[in-house]
């Protein structure tokens, strides 16, 4: 064959194509209504319920609005199912525009430290051009909200609400990044010439200064004290004077959050199962603790979440919620878009392959409420709380079948009381480094 289209390939692919009749209903409907609408399989989304026989009651939907915080809103989310039970109230909210603020200041601040550490890298290399593409994102893991926890603490959403910027984060985020490139420019150019380590520390703190003023001005001053107020459902109201951050979250949270475990389900031949993984340069904060999983099978990963759930506890997971997911119906399914009766064709890639090949990895965070299980005690579909606001699916959740499930989902975090003794000893054994740039290493957004 040719290397190249030449004029009697293109004959063949329109002969080919004016041949089948299908292909030209095909065509009709998508360019009248578009490749997904034209696709979307109402015979199988109008057969899944939103019913489950396990359900857990949380409070009212959250919405992350436009930002990529859903790492932090589900994090939030599974410790206010707590609070809510414990304060005996309809709703409660943690201040996401708070741990914001300070994650971005972290980010900011392990960025920097990333590119004193690198400085003798060549700025074209894959790994500083890696570095320079998103200091400062939105998105996040597991660990990076126990950082930012443990080292700031928690507030009520009342103590520092959302802001036009926190709701929208595109325009600071912009003005941030091209500020920390500018300032890894400056650090690499005093470095090659010739200025010292100490020099370029000092340079950092003024860099950080900045930083630190431009989040204030974009997200308001974070409380250093506040007092907090609430009424519970006797109509009782309660009031607690001269709180810290840190004195909140020990008196009406309290959680260990060292005792949760992220297992992820990576079934590549470069990351064997029943290992643990950490990912170089991925994080929040310098000096918290590392991003760490252990890789298993597909089945420990459910056994694991049905365990917590079953004992009352909600489930953080991470998944790539865009596939063959519709927001409307707040259905993630396989098979949800009819895709390959309407373009005649299949698409065979494997888990492992989509990971391999950058055709999936994991891209937003939520919550397990619940599972549907049949008979014998397997999953059927599970309940998910979202933070999208309470418009899409069932009133903001959405229900995800068993076999999305096998598919796209990729790590949940778990106490270690509903693991295995073996599990824990794998998950702390030294961890395998992966690179950077590696589909593990995504930040859920």
């Amino acid at each position: 064959m040719e290397k190249y289209i030449d004029r009697s390939r293109l004959e063949a692919y329109a002969a080919d194509f004016e041949a089948r009749q299908s292909s030209r209903v095909a065509m009709r409907a998508v360019t009248a209504n578009g490749l997904k609408e034209s696709a979307k399989n109402l015979l199988l989304l109008n057969t899944i319920p939103h019913e489950y026989s396990l359900r857990l009651q949380q409070g009212a939907v959250t919405n992350q609005k436009s930002s990529g915080r859903c790492w932090m809103f589900a994090s939030l989310n599974v410790l206010r199912f707590d609070v809510i039970h414990r304060l005996n109230v309809e709703n409660f909210e943690f201040s996401q525009n708070y741990t914001l603020f300070f994650d971005k200041l972290e980010k900011s601040n392990l960025f920097l430290e990333n590119i004193l550490e690198t400085l003798d890298e060549p700025t074209e290399g894959r790994l500083i051009q890696h570095l320079l593409s998103a200091p400062l994102g939105d998105g996040g893991q597991w660990d990076m909200i126990v950082n930012l926890i443990r080292k700031y603490g928690l507030v009520p959403k009342s103590a520092m609400p959302e802001t036009k910027v926190s709701s929208a984060t595109r325009d600071m985020n912009g003005v941030l990044t091209e500020k920390l490139r500018g300032f890894a420019c400056a650090l690499r150019e005093a470095h090659a010439a010739g200025e010292s380590e100490e020099a370029l520390r000092a340079k950092k703190d003024g860099m950080l200064q900045t930083i630190y003023r431009a989040l204030c001005i974009c997200l308001g001053e974070p409380p250093r004290t506040f007092d907090f107020s609430y009424t519970d459902k006797d109509k009782v109201n309660h009031k607690v004077c001269g709180l810290t951050p840190l004195t909140f979250y020990e008196r009406f949270v309290g959680t260990d959050l060292t005792e949760y475990v992220s297992i992820i389900n990576a079934p590549t031949a470069d990351k064997p199962y029943h290992r643990s993984y950490t990912v170089r340069f991925l994080g929040n904060v310098k000096e918290g603790q590392i991003v760490r999983y252990v890789n298993l099978p597909i089945d420990e990963l459910k056994r694991a979440a049905i365990a917590q759930l079953k004992a009352g506890k909600p489930v953080w997971f991470g998944c790539d919620v865009g596939k063959s997911s519709v927001r409307e119906q707040g259905v993630m399914a396989m098979n949800a878009y009819a895709l390959e009766d309407l373009l005649d064709t299949d698409f065979p890639m494997t888990k492992a392959q989509r990971l391999d090949y950058g055709q999936s990895l994991m891209t937003h965070a939520m919550v397990f409420m619940g599972v549907d299980l049949d008979e014998a005690g397997n999953p059927v579909r599970w309940c998910v709380e979202n933070s999208w606001g309470d418009e899409p699916g069932d009133k903001g959740y959405y229900v995800m079948t068993d076999d999305w499930f096998n598919e796209y989902m990729y790590q949940i975090v778990i106490h270690k009381k509903y693991l295995s003794d073996e599990i824990l000893r794998e998950y702390a054994a030294e961890p395998i480094v992966l690179q950077p740039w590696d589909p593990m290493g995504s930040l859920a957004d």
